[in-house]
């Protein structure tokens, strides 16, 4: 029975962080952002790569350059849209609406990296929560695509800590690897409880 067959496939997920982005403001906010020239043509350079993938479908967060990112490379691709605010960045809590400080986010960041998954930023996501909604995100669009690939568009901060966390590999530590850079992505292959990165940007894991 096909459908019986198909349910026992792993499905292949290309998580990807999205392109460039330019924001109307300086501080921590909720604001989606604007791809930039370069964002959009890094969007396109990823359709391109993803050509002979035989993508299914395409998901992202909902946030605007996330969505943006998205909908030029399913254009492209031919495939539709399906947007989850459960793919969302890390929330920053009490931050929203202070100065950008980069300093600000890894002085809770670095404790998860340390082991301390309990770190919380005030009013935000632990990296347990991070965790677990980047876990229950990611499965439920591989309960929908058994035995096919799919993309999804996310944020450099939550797919970077969590996708080394969750996925299994060979080779060195992905957690100690240099992030995503836009427009890039790694490679998930979710086959039940299994779940394993096969590829870091441009690099194979195994």
């Amino acid at each position: 029975m096909p459908g019986v067959s198909s349910l026992m496939c792993p499905a292949t997920l290309l998580v990807a962080r999205h392109g460039e982005a330019e924001y109307v403001e300086d501080c921590f906010s909720d604001e989606g952002g604007t791809l930039t020239r370069d964002g959009r043509a890094q969007a396109e350079l990823l359709a391109e790569q993803l050509r002979g993938r035989r993508i299914a479908h395409v998901w992202c967060s909902d946030l605007a350059r996330a969505v943006q990112t998205a909908e030029i490379v399913a254009h492209r691709l031919g495939v539709g849209v399906t947007t989850r605010k459960t793919l969302r960045e890390v929330d920053v809590g009490d931050l929203v609406g202070e100065p950008f400080s980069v300093d600000a986010v890894s002085s809770v960041t670095d404790r998860w990296s340390g082991g301390d998954l309990d770190a919380a930023f005030a009013g935000g996501e632990s990296g347990a929560e991070v965790l677990a909604r980047y876990a229950g995100a990611l499965g439920e669009i591989a309960d929908v695509h058994r035995g096919e690939t799919v993309l999804v568009v996310a944020h450099e901060k939550a797919c970077c800590f969590a996708l080394p966390r969750l996925g299994r590999h060979d080779g060195p530590d992905l957690a100690d690897q240099q992030a995503l850079a836009n427009g890039e992505y790694a490679e998930l292959v979710v086959d039940g409880d299994d779940w394993a990165v096969t590829r870091w940007g441009s690099s194979a894991t195994s």
